[in-house]
């Protein structure tokens, strides 16, 4: 654990040495989990936006992209039951001082019950070497079997309590699992208690609860209240799905683990509406689909897990995560829901307004149900980063930092470096940049000698550097270097644009 704890204090300090994510307002010491993406973070970011739009909306013909404001007309989150349920088990150690949300204190507790079956299968693996049998070893040995009844009597009585909206019960099972503050080390505990997690503020001049309104805590409601607007204006056929990429807030108890948990994030959100009784079909569907997109990034199949939730939200019926190996272990990157008819019914009771279908089809209206697909932008962001930076040991002995960025989400795609600053080879490194831009964000670098302008690119993420040399200068040939093999070869400058397409085009992405 503590190994992991080190690489996410690396990933921060590597992302803001290089202009990926700054801490907000630092010069005025900060804002507690606010966070600001540099100049390259921005880039990333953009580059994953585009690939889940692409893959959401272009490759789908059902499929529509909206941008629904911020704000909302407060009566929006009455139907929802944000104003009334939209709350988080809250609990204090009392010697630290420090504020936790019950249900990950237990959640994080059933972690470690998890770590020690993984222990004891490392063990068996070790001991009986290529003749061992993972699946028959997880359902027979008795200390995994006993660790494994452990941690479903744990999910039932979390299940219950939280269900129940009891308390008092999520307060016993802490006490009952003896679980200690993380910075303590006490079980002092206060009792546990609601916390609702909305922002709320003023509307123009008028103070007073006629104009109070909320930031929003998910972008989804702006596609429920939108629902008939984009079928009718864009003469959609259920299934269909509309998809946004948005801000949303929320007053969270513990924002930290850098930008894993913040106050505020951007969500990747899309609501596929469809007929009543065919959500479980669509709900294998996106599941399946989402893993797809995930996996296609090339970041390691080992690093995704699916987890089906202990606590099902009021509307739905069906609801997984996609979680992810992050520096902090696994934690929850994307939600697929199923969430019924529930939205869209609240939205008709509030609003006093139909909100229905008509399908040709069956001759008939009905308020679709929705299948949910909800992936946490900046979650995604700190997958990508965290996986892809490596500290390398290389055969001479040196050592370079590397961000293995997927090509297609790399900030930069390629660097031109003239080889020195003199004999028309920046001249030469800039007419190569003039053709590349068009379709390449790419950087042109000639400070250092050529060694530190690779290990840079290296930190970077830059999937190509171009040295342009006084040979260029005769036959118009210049050195390409990868930055994963570190290979180097030469090539025409004419097969430049088609090589560095070839390895970066989201395309190949996207056929994945």
């Amino acid at each position: 654990m503590e190994q992991k704890e080190d690489k996410l204090k690396e990933v921060i300090s590597h992302a803001k040495e290089y202009g990926f994510v700054f801490p907000s307002s630092e010069i005025y010491d900060g804002l507690a989990a606010t966070y600001d993406y540099g100049q390259l973070g921005s880039e990333l970011k953009n580059n994953i936006k585009s690939y889940w739009w692409k893959a959401m909306v272009q490759m789908h013909e059902n499929i529509v992209g909206i941008d629904a404001a911020i704000f909302m007309h407060p009566t929006t989150w009455k139907a929802s039951g944000h104003v009334d349920a939209f709350n988080d088990p809250l609990i204090d150690n009392k010697d630290s001082k420090k504020r936790y949300r019950a249900d990950v204190l237990i959640e994080e507790h059933i972690e470690k019950i998890r770590q020690k079956i993984d222990k004891e299968v490392e063990k068996g693996q070790k001991k009986f070497g290529p003749s061992f049998d993972e699946e028959q070893f997880r359902n027979t040995n008795p200390n995994v079997l006993r660790n494994l009844d452990k941690i479903k009597s744990i999910e039932d009585r979390m299940r219950e309590t939280l269900e129940n909206n009891d308390l008092e019960g999520v307060y016993n099972l802490i006490v009952d699992l003896e679980i200690a503050c993380p910075i303590s080390g006490s079980k002092n505990w206060t009792e546990v208690r609601q916390f609702n997690l909305m922002f709320s503020t003023e509307l123009g001049s008028v103070a007073g609860d006629a104009a109070t309104i909320y930031l929003r805590p998910e972008t989804a409601q702006g596609i429920f209240v939108n629902f008939l607007n984009v079928q009718k204006s864009g003469r959609m056929k259920i299934p269909f799905g509309i998809a946004q990429i948005g801000k949303a807030f929320r007053n969270e108890i513990v924002a930290r683990q850098f930008i894993f948990r913040m106050r505020e994030f951007e969500q990747m959100e899309m609501q596929f509406f469809c007929r009543p009784g065919e959500e479980m079909k669509w709900y294998e569907y996106w599941k399946e689909t989402r893993a797809k997109w995930h996996k296609a990034l090339g970041l390691g199949d080992n690093l995704y897990r699916f987890h089906d939730h202990i606590k099902l939200a009021h509307y739905a019926n069906a609801a997984c995560d996609i979680e992810f190996d992050f520096p902090m272990g696994f934690k929850e990157l994307e939600g697929i829901h199923s969430r019924t008819d529930f939205d869209l019914k609240q939205h008709e009771y509030h609003s006093g307004k139909k909100l229905q279908y008509f399908d040709p089809e069956l001759n008939q209206n009905y308020v679709p149900y929705v299948v949910e697909t909800s992936v946490g932008l900046d979650r995604m962001f700190l997958a990508v980063l965290s996986s892809a930076f490596k500290n390398e040991k290389l055969e001479d002995g040196s050592e370079r930092a590397v961000l293995s960025i997927p090509p297609a989400l790399a900030p930069y795609k390629v660097a031109i470096m003239p080889l020195t600053k003199k004999d028309g080879l920046p001249e030469k490194a800039r007419e190569i940049i003039d053709e590349l831009k068009f379709d390449f964000q790419c950087q042109y670098d000639e400070k250092d000698s050529i060694g530190k302008r690779y290990r840079r690119q290296d930190a970077i993420g830059t999937p190509y550097s171009v040295t342009v040399d006084h040979q260029t200068l005769e036959d118009n040939t210049i050195t390409i270097r990868d930055r994963d093999t570190m290979e180097q070869i030469r090539i025409s400058v004419d097969q430049l644009h088609s090589m560095i397409d070839q390895k970066v085009n989201m395309k190949t992405l996207l056929k994945n």
